[in-house]
């Protein structure tokens, strides 16, 4: 038989290999989504959006002077611009100038298109420079001088006091999935927050033990294990075709609504709990009727939990990818509206599981893990500070 200071230290081992398993896999993981996604991330990842997006632009055209070229770049001096050789988007801008009348280009629409640093021009006038790629090698200077110098000359060359140019704005970038995953988390929280809140208010200070408050914990918990491709399931059927929402920001955030009720209505409830009921008393012996007790008292000394509640929805909703793949879309677009053709939109988390499956690109998908890890320490910290802030309000922080 083992002593019970040998039984003692035995459990206590096992406490200590437990949490350091628990903190060694949350570091391999985290280590393994940095390694192989820190060569995805670039400032133009960061920055742009996700398709190539070309554009036909008409400009004026400034009074020629001297175009200068060197380290395989060229000055065109009558659109204030500097071009280089790019292999795969013909001429890449690399400077434009402040008072470049590219800046205030027009569009076939008639709308003004500003062209930036970054975009490239695949075709001036009538020559198409895009064309002439295929023919040049990528290690010869001669003939990328020479092709930079074609397009100078084409633009010398021009007659009219005008020049129409096909430009590329390159993508690759992640702004449309990051915009629709911050839309994503502010419409669904504004839809779930208020019902979960409001739910857990009435089971803790209105409901009274009984039936109806076991059917609402039933469903409660079984809202809470019932997994998330169901809740796509049903979104796809009754949000995205009975409702005719389709593929839309709407139909993705009324679905993960549904999910986030179980944790905003359990965490906000047992915050509620915490409450000593001398406070409820002391306000109503006062004279405060019960709903000025509630939102003046209650809820106010429940903020830090309410805060937990919705920083795990936050979470819940950047993690989301089953119900939102059959929701939302797949679509690498900022949605335009809630509902409709124009509402459908991929988050970050869909993004990343799509170029996995479909284009087995590791790199990317952990540069938007890396991303997704980023936007949640940032939630916690802010989290953090605003509880710190307002229990040192109330003179309860230590």
């Amino acid at each position: 038989m083992l002593s019970r200071k040998v039984k003692d230290n035995i459990i206590k081992v096992l406490i200590y290999l437990s949490a350091a398993a628990t903190v060694g896999i949350l570091a391999i993981i985290i280590g393994f989504i940095f390694i192989k996604g820190i060569p995805g991330i670039s400032i133009n990842f960061l920055t742009r959006g996700y398709e190539d997006k070309t554009t036909y632009v008409t400009t004026e055209l400034l009074e020629a002077s001297e175009d200068t070229g060197n380290d395989g770049e060229v000055y065109v001096s009558r659109l204030g611009i500097t071009l280089a050789f790019d292999g795969e988007n013909a001429l890449a801008i690399t400077e434009i100038d402040k008072d470049s009348p590219l800046k205030k280009a027009v569009d076939e629409n008639g709308n003004t298109y500003e062209v930036k640093k970054g975009d490239a021009i695949t075709r001036i006038g009538r020559y198409k420079a895009s064309s002439e790629l295929k023919d040049i090698d990528a290690e010869d200077e001669k003939a990328k001088a020479e092709f930079l110098q074609k397009a100078v000359d084409e633009v010398n060359g021009q007659e009219d006091p005008t020049v129409k140019l096909k430009v590329v704005r390159i993508g690759g970038g992640i702004v449309p999935m990051a915009v629709t995953t911050l839309y994503m988390i502010a419409l669904s929280l504004l839809i779930a927050g208020p019902i979960g809140i409001l739910a857990a208010v009435y089971l803790n200070e209105y409901a009274k033990p009984g039936k109806i408050m076991s059917v609402i914990h039933f469903a409660i918990q079984n809202l809470a294990g019932i997994p998330s491709i169901i809740y796509g399931l049903f979104g796809s059927l009754f949000f995205v075709q009975i409702l005719k929402m389709q593929y839309s920001l709407l139909a993705g955030a009324l679905t993960v609504s549904i999910i986030l009720l179980p944790t905003i209505i359990t965490t906000t409830e047992e915050t509620l709990k915490a409450i000593p009921n001398t406070y409820r008393e002391s306000s109503l012996g006062l004279g405060a009727t019960q709903l000025q007790t509630i939102s003046r008292v209650v809820l106010p000394n429940a903020l830090p939990g309410i805060l937990v509640a919705i920083l795990l929805s936050i979470g819940r909703i950047v993690g989301e990818s089953a119900a939102l793949l059959l929701t939302a879309g797949t679509v690498a677009q900022i949605p335009q509206a809630l509902f409709g053709n124009s509402a459908s939109g991929a988050t970050l988390t869909i993004k990343a599981y799509t170029l996995m499956k479909e284009e087995n690109n590791l790199t990317s998908a952990c540069a938007i893990g890396i991303v997704l890890i980023v936007i949640i320490v940032l939630i916690n910290v802010a989290s953090k500070l605003i509880t710190n802030k307002f229990l040192a309000k109330k003179g309860l922080q230590k």
